[in-house]
């Protein structure tokens, strides 16, 4: 028996999921998280487990990167940048998420001004010397950082993905003379234009690494002791990354938790023959939106991590701390089961974006919480059963959670719990409604046309209320939905990307330079795979290239072949990126000069690829088998009624189940709202569609 582990780390809980590659069966285990230590949390369940023998598989999506710039405890950073551009990361770009909020909290700036240093050098826009590296200064510039015990160093030179020269030079002295301390270069962090977000992206590299390091050794050597296989790390493009690829490029694992769940919807879909999907993952501390369309994860690389906003949004943005890396394309709202409801001084309700989190947690928990969450709100409601939670591993307390949504919210509004609680609910499952509308409608995608597929702790229990809010015609509830993202460990490939600025027309001018540096560019991914230990026979090189208009700020990323980058082939290439433009922005303008800015390259190693779920024989029998009797349960259609309860895992297959129901088991709970019905599959998953 060969296993295959998966580690998630959520706001509340650590889900592990194992997988028998042999039989495709799964087990779910879920721990408390440990804030203060992320790595215990881990190794606690890793205990649970045993020893490595018999492990094949071990990856983890970890939040070490985001929680570090999230809470400002990274490392303590300088700056090392030509002369005269000291302040590049303070001057930003002027887009704002609120366009008319003068006031709007800018970023924290990763490195302070006394540890942002300039040194004499110019390389143009050409990529020629037009300012000689002035050798002379590197000495000054190291005693400096020694002197104020710097623990990582960006490298931002102008023009440096043109010409990394100067910066190589530079980091090859700061690399041998400053002992322990992490150095990054933007040429070898992002050659790729724009000056401000190739800084940023190397300095978050930066700040990051020597905590993610820390945290990294301490993970290895617990699995080095216990005979683990080598780990892997979840990438926020949706594969993974072994750790010194993860330690070269700390920022590709921002979102690292988020891209397992998407990841595992869109191999849940293909499994299931269902294409286009809308992930949607209800956690303990926010909830995920992301798009999927004809199996493909969406992905891009206008991010911001670190934002003070509630939402993180695309085309939105300037309160985070912009990383051009790919990253799985979704919206994050404050919106998960530690939640916590409130009333503002206009009297209005509000929800999150601050969360009781892992400790003390819910109200309901009885650890010491007395905020009123979401997940004290679905307690008085009647949708979860304090009896049951976990299985029945953990208790919840209903007349705590009454007492804080009455003290907080009820005494506030002039309301009794039952009706507090329901504008808990309704104001949530709002929030969370625009999220999917603004991952699909905003981009020119019909809800309508896709399914919804719900999990994380609390998905389950909202799913369905969304899914009539938005028209979405079924919602598929996968198998141990409280742990799904974990299974989107076991369920990915090795994935890197690499990308070059080439700034020339799309004419047959380019065809040699852009050849050329195809060819250098897959060199570097084929040594990353061998790195990797990936048989070449699994190795795939994925080719694309960023397009645009003249004059234009902004890209489209068009796929190619290799066979493209050739002289009759550039204008098939052409022809797609037009096409692409008036999907993407409604207009394009065929007669117009196509630019080509970046070259990009994919390097994917194909491992074991394990299915999220495994076809399981009918199970018949009477719905009755699967009772667990009735619970008061409160709808706005029905108001308090009588609700038929059901152990899930008994449910037999096929059957209709009508709602209102309640659908028990370990990791969720599914409510199956009034005019809507259930039916369990033979893949394990409940399907949700609208109609009595």
């Amino acid at each position: 028996m060969t296993l295959r582990v998966g580690i998630d780390i959520g706001g509340t809980f650590t889900d592990l999921a194992v997988v028998d590659e042999d039989t495709g069966a799964t087990s779910v285990i879920k721990v408390p998280s440990t804030p203060a230590d992320y790595a215990s949390g881990v190794i606690d369940g890793l205990n649970t487990v045993g020893d490595g023998r018999g492990i094949g598989f071990l990856s983890h999506a970890t939040t070490v990167v985001t929680n570090a710039i999230l809470e400002s405890k990274g490392a303590r950073t300088a700056l090392v940048t030509t002369r005269g551009f000291r302040d590049v990361l303070e001057i930003r770009r002027q887009a704002r998420a609120e366009l008319y909020d003068m006031f709007q909290p800018a970023p924290q700036i990763l490195a302070p001004r006394h540890l942002r240093l300039e040194v004499t050098e110019r390389v143009d826009a050409q990529g020629q010397v037009t300012t000689p590296l002035a050798l002379d200064e590197l000495d000054p510039l190291v005693a400096f950082l020694q002197a104020h015990k710097v623990e990582a160093v960006a490298v931002c030179f102008l023009f440096s993905f043109l010409n990394p020269d100067h910066e190589r030079t530079v980091g090859e002295a700061l690399r041998t003379r400053l002992h322990g301390v992490r150095v990054f270069l933007s040429s070898e962090v992002l050659p790729e234009i724009r000056e401000y977000e190739r800084t940023s992206t190397t300095t978050v590299c930066a700040y990051v690494a020597p905590i993610l390091e820390s945290y990294l050794n301490t993970l290895t050597s617990f699995l080095e002791e216990r005979d683990y296989p080598p780990l892997y790390l979840m990438g926020s493009r949706g594969g993974v990354l072994t750790v010194d690829e993860g330690l070269r490029m700390p920022a590709a694992l921002v979102e690292s938790g988020p891209a397992a769940g998407v990841v595992a919807s869109a191999a849940l879909g293909d499994q299931l023959g269902v294409p286009d999907l809308i992930s949607f993952d209800m956690g303990g501390t926010t909830a995920k939106a992301s798009l999927i369309e004809g199996g493909q994860v969406t992905v891009t690389t206008d991010y911001e991590v670190g934002g003070t906003g509630s939402q993180r949004r695309r085309w939105l943005q300037g309160t985070g701390h912009p990383i051009k890396v790919p990253v799985v394309d979704l919206l994050e709202v404050s919106a998960g089961g530690g939640s916590i409801a409130w009333v503002d001084d206009g009297g209005g309700l509000r929800v999150g974006p601050h969360s009781a989190g892992a400790s003390p947690g819910p109200a309901c928990y009885g650890a010491g919480g007395t905020e009123p969450t979401v997940t004290d709100a679905d307690l008085v409601l009647g949708y979860l059963n304090p009896e049951r939670f976990l299985g029945g591993d953990m208790r919840l307390h209903p007349n705590l959670a009454s007492e804080a949504v009455q003290r907080s919210v009820g005494q506030r509004l002039g309301l009794d719990p039952l009706p507090a609680a329901q504008g808990i609910i309704d104001i949530v499952n709002s929030g969370m409604a625009d999220a999917v509308r603004k991952i699909s409608i905003e981009r020119g995608h019909d809800p309508r046309s896709f399914t919804l597929v719900a999990f994380g702790g609390a998905g389950p229990v909202h799913a369905g209320r969304l899914a009539q809010e938005l028209d979405i015609g079924t919602v598929i509830i996968p198998p141990n939905p409280g742990a799904f993202s974990a299974l989107g460990l076991v369920s990915t490939d090795i994935q890197r990307d690499y990308v070059r600025t080439v700034h020339q027309p799309l004419t047959s001018d380019v065809v040699s330079q852009a050849q050329s540096m195809y060819a250098r560019l897959e060199e570097e991914a084929q040594d990353m795979l061998a790195r990797s230990g990936v048989d070449p026979s699994l190795w795939e090189i994925r080719h694309s290239m960023d397009l645009r208009y003249s004059y234009q700020a902004y890209e489209l990323t068009i796929p190619v072949s290799s066979d493209e980058v050739s002289y009759d082939g550039l204008p098939s290439v052409a022809q797609r990126f037009h096409r692409a433009h008036q999907n993407v922005y409604g207009h394009h303008s065929p007669h117009q000069t196509v630019q080509l800015v970046n070259l990009r390259v994919v390097a994917v190693g194909k491992l074991l690829r394990n299915y999220v779920v495994s076809e399981g024989p009918e199970r018949t029998g009477p719905l009755s088998q699967a009772s667990l009797g009735t619970r008061q349960v409160h709808f706005h259609e029905t108001g308090l009624t009588a609700c038929p309860v059901y152990e899930r895992d008994l449910l037999p297959t096929s059957t209709p189940i009508p709602g209102p129901a309640i659908l028990e088991e370990t990791s969720s709970t599914v409510v199956v709202y009034p005019n809507q019905h259930a039916q369990a599959t033979r893949w394990g998953t409940i399907t949700i569609t609208s109609g009595a």
